[in-house]
């Protein structure tokens, strides 16, 4: 029998004065100026803070702030006196941050749609969001043209809007196969889009001839880089299928050479009859720990 699922958070939101929350770090300069701060401030002035700020309690009778820093700035900013918080079980933000999934470009096309059809306006929602009207139309009919099953495959990828733009010019078979493409490759870039639309046949597309006209290509050049990148993909699905046994001898070899070079007298020999030998190990070992740093991270 599975164990049960562990609550991260206390049920209840707190609202606490926020005289009483410990940042955990500093903002850096000039982030008043940036975008995406911009864009939680016309947020918080607008709608209020949507998102509870997420804290952990400390002996001292004051909550540490694990996340939340630009809304909690925010507030001060707006001259609030109290905030909604929500309690977490550890007292660190790593933790608190692998538990979070941020918004995909879809899953806010879907948040635009809902309050719209609950009547909320464009203007309103334009401010909450800091973009213009025109931002939010576009968005709202993100997925026109866009076929069922690629919405569902990319629904929770950071796919840019530009990138679905590349999308609804092809029909929808070879939409699939570009989205599949993409999630293999685990690369959701305008420009990989670009490419593999450069790179579709012209019966693939609604109107080949306006693609020609885009890219400046010939047909013989159109044609050279298809042969190109089928060959690329083909070397990349098989790459991926043996990823996985590489990397398992790999993390298997270097952890024997861990486990051989923490014993001194087997160290210093190699360091005086096989310097390169030692440096070489010294790599792996180094290149194995990074890569699963990175997986954890």
């Amino acid at each position: 029998m599975s164990d049960p699922v562990k609550i991260a958070f206390e049920r209840n939101i707190l609202t606490l004065p926020i005289a009483d929350l410990l940042p955990t770090k500093a903002l850096p300069a000039g982030v008043r100026e940036s975008v995406k701060y911009r864009r939680i401030a016309a947020s918080v002035a607008e709608v209020g803070l949507i998102e509870p700020l997420s804290i952990a309690r400390q002996k001292s009778g004051e909550y540490l702030l694990l996340d939340g820093h630009m809304r909690l700035d925010a507030l001060r900013f707006l001259g609030a006196t109290d905030a909604p918080c929500v309690v977490a079980d550890d007292d660190e933000s790593f933790t608190y941050n692998k538990r979070v999934n941020r918004l995909a470009t879809i899953q806010e096309h879907y948040m635009i749609v809902r309050a719209l059809e609950r009547g909320v306006p464009e203007e309103k929602l334009a401010r909450a969001l800091n973009v213009d009207v025109k931002v939010i139309r576009q968005r709202r009919h993100l997925l026109a043209g866009i076929s069922r099953e690629v919405a569902e495959l990319l629904k929770d990828k950071p796919v840019g809007h530009h990138a679905f733009q590349k999308l609804r010019k092809m029909k929808p078979i070879r939409q699939l196969e570009v989205a599949e493409l993409m999630v293999s490759a685990n690369n959701y870039t305008v420009s990989y889009a670009k490419a593999l639309l450069a790179t579709s046949k012209p019966s693939d597309l609604h109107k080949p001839d306006e693609l020609k006209k885009a890219t400046g290509l010939s047909s013989e050049q159109m044609s050279r880089l298809e042969r190109e990148m089928a060959s690329v993909s083909e070397e990349y699905k098989e790459l991926e299928v043996s990823y996985g046994d590489d990397m398992l001898v790999l993390v298997v070899a270097a952890g024997f050479l861990e486990r051989l070079l923490s014993r001194p007298e087997i160290e210093g020999f190699l360091a005086g009859r096989h310097p390169e030998f030692l440096e070489n190990f010294r790599a792996i070992v180094q290149a194995t720990s990074l890569d699963q740093s990175a997986a954890v991270a």
